[in-house]
């Protein structure tokens, strides 16, 4: 079976390596263009070292890109982290179709920041889809899901590196053999239960201290690494990593710091206070929030404010 694979990064290599530890027949990659000062691409990398050939286009929408795409004569297309929109040209091309990776249980949380608001929305499992790509968003049918649960301390990184990655890739391996032995299904998803959320941006992730703290947790770990839940200090902006939530009303106002140790900082909010071990600051990278508490003479009393 001709496999076509789309996609890009650490998850579109491993799915790449994966499929050929399993002597799948991987003739063509499509990833997008090299970025001057940035390194290459993994996939790029990993496909031109097994002497596979790349193929890159700024948009998979432009007629050079899709008379590429026929050209490679696939049996299967295989969508392995792809942010750009593939045209429905590309997408029925191949002689069994096309298969995506989603890392949520669809028909819930369709759209690109579907781990961030999982955990942002205080969900306590997810998981990941095999589905059928179509023109609609994420609509398509599914063909396999696997479920993880979110556990009280996963953060966005930890969910998706930890757990949905290394699913994911045993995913698309398994339903390219079911491709290819003509058993993947092709089940309609409940379109009436379906949520759909935007990309997670920095304005979707500031700390209102007013809020429940274990709203405000889930805030802040569904929004690390990326983009960085957001607050302020004397007006300078500054993201929180790192965090933990610690239960029982402190009696200060909502905002407050209202502590200092060798962790990090606490922070006031409704029914408890924020640990915060990581921030980082504007203009700068992540440090040691302790470190940062010095630079700027963090005190108890110190109030912490809108982004």
């Amino acid at each position: 079976m001709r496999i076509v694979l789309i996609g890009q990064s650490a998850f579109g290599e491993a799915v790449f390596r994966a499929l050929l530890e399993q002597r799948e027949h991987v003739v063509g990659v499509f990833c997008p263009p090299d970025m001057e000062g940035r390194p290459t691409d993994p996939l790029k990398a990993a496909a031109e070292e097994s002497g596979v050939a790349v193929h890159q286009f700024g948009r998979m929408r432009d007629q050079e890109a899709i008379e590429a795409f026929s050209g490679m004569s696939a049996d299967l297309g295989v969508m392995a982290y792809v942010t750009d929109i593939v045209p429905s040209q590309i997408l029925e091309n191949p002689r069994n179709g096309t298969i995506q990776y989603h890392p949520s249980l669809l028909p819930k949380h369709r759209g690109p920041s579907s781990i961030n608001w999982a955990i942002i929305q205080g969900d306590e499992s997810t998981g990941l889809t095999i589905f059928w790509p179509n023109r609609g968003l994420d609509t398509g049918p599914i063909l396999l899901q696997k479920e993880v649960d979110i556990d009280p301390d996963d953060t966005t990184g930890s969910l998706y590196f930890d757990k949905l990655f290394p699913l994911g890739v045993e995913a698309m391996v398994e339903a390219v053999r079911m491709a290819r032995e003509g058993t993947a299904p092709r089940i309609e998803q409940d379109h009436s239960a379906a949520t759909y959320e935007s990309w997670c941006k920095a304005s979707d992730v500031v700390v209102d201290w007013g809020m429940p703290i274990g709203d405000i947790y889930n805030l802040v770990r569904g929004s690390d690494p990326s983009p960085g839940s957001g607050t302020s200090l004397r007006g300078s902006k500054v993201r929180l990593y790192g965090t933990s939530p610690i239960p029982g009303d402190t009696g200060r106002p909502v905002g407050e710091v209202n502590g200092l140790t060798d962790d990090g900082f606490t922070v006031a909010a409704n029914g408890g206070s924020l640990l915060v071990r990581r921030v980082r600051p504007a203009g700068q990278g992540k440090l040691p929030a302790t470190e940062w508490a010095m630079q700027v003479g963090l005190r108890e009393g110190d109030r912490l404010g809108e982004w």
